[in-house]
């Protein structure tokens, strides 16, 4: 059974980014974000949320009811609603909708703050950015593929970060601020990763010796993920792609390819 014309048409329309409509699709969804999330950064100052509190309210229910529209034609439009639903970006699309209405489930003055909470969730519409951003898909594959080696240098990080912990722990003792080793890893974490917020110093010289290492350790450290990330970035840009050529059909291009390899027509 053939879908419904006009579902091809909506899905064209949506998910068409290289049509004239769904190019214009994309870039008024861009400015609904954008003027949605501004709203609810205003609504957090007092003085707006005093002088303008009720237009901005109206404006939220009017942003929602876009959002849930656009929302139900992905759904309708797609051949695999459920996949699409509890895909990545069907989350964030639900996360988009679902505090404006989840508020109305908590009426009373007794629940103002639960209903602040709810409503403040509503600045997750900046990840409906993510799908327009051209280098997100590079982005995604480098850090997945960097996943198991970035949990390996976490896991290393954390066991040096405790051995350092316990051993300022048993320099300095309580006296000096160090009064357990959860307090003391706490600092080993926070000099390893060069924030220094000074709550808890070591005072002893042979403290401040350990110190001292694990500042320089610090620098060390935090070039790893760089380096893990930067080389799956480089691998996953001159792999192939899933992108077909419009003209002939042919597969296997890199992600940034402007012209076909086999015909030359334009991507």
């Amino acid at each position: 059974m053939q879908r419904a014309a006009w579902r091809d048409r909506v899905r064209e329309v949506i998910f068409g980014v290289e049509t004239r409509s769904g190019r214009a699709f994309d870039v008024l969804l861009l400015w609904m974000i954008l003027l949605s999330v501004t709203a609810v950064l205003l609504e957090s100052v007092a003085s707006i949320q005093v002088a303008w509190g009720r237009e901005l309210r109206w404006l939220e229910w009017v942003f929602t009811a876009l959002f849930t529209v656009e929302y139900c034609l992905r759904l309708a439009s797609v051949e695999r609603p459920v996949r699409y639903a509890t895909s990545f970006f069907g989350w964030v699309d639900l996360l988009a909708i679902l505090p404006t209405y989840l508020s109305l489930l908590f009426p009373g003055a007794h629940s103002l703050l639960v209903i602040r909470a709810l409503r403040l969730l509503r600045v997750f519409r900046v990840l409906k950015l993510v799908r327009y951003m051209g280098e997100s898909t590079t982005l995604l594959q480098a850090l997945r593929a960097s996943r198991a080696k970035i949990t390996v240098f976490l896991g290393a990080v954390m066991t040096l970060a405790l051995i350092l912990g316990t051993l300022v722990y048993l320099v300095e003792g309580s006296e000096n601020g160090f009064t357990s080793i959860p307090r003391a890893l706490y600092w080993a974490i926070v000099t390893m990763t060069t924030v220094g917020y000074g709550d808890v110093a070591p005072q002893t010289v042979p403290g401040q010796m350990l110190a001292t290492i694990v500042m320089v350790l610090g620098y060390a450290i935090i070039a790893v993920p760089t380096g893990i990330v930067s080389a799956e970035l480089t691998h996953a840009h001159d792999q192939p792609s899933d992108r077909l050529c419009a003209s002939c059909g042919a597969g296997d291009h890199r992600s940034d390819a402007h012209f076909c390899r086999r015909c030359g027509g334009r991507m």
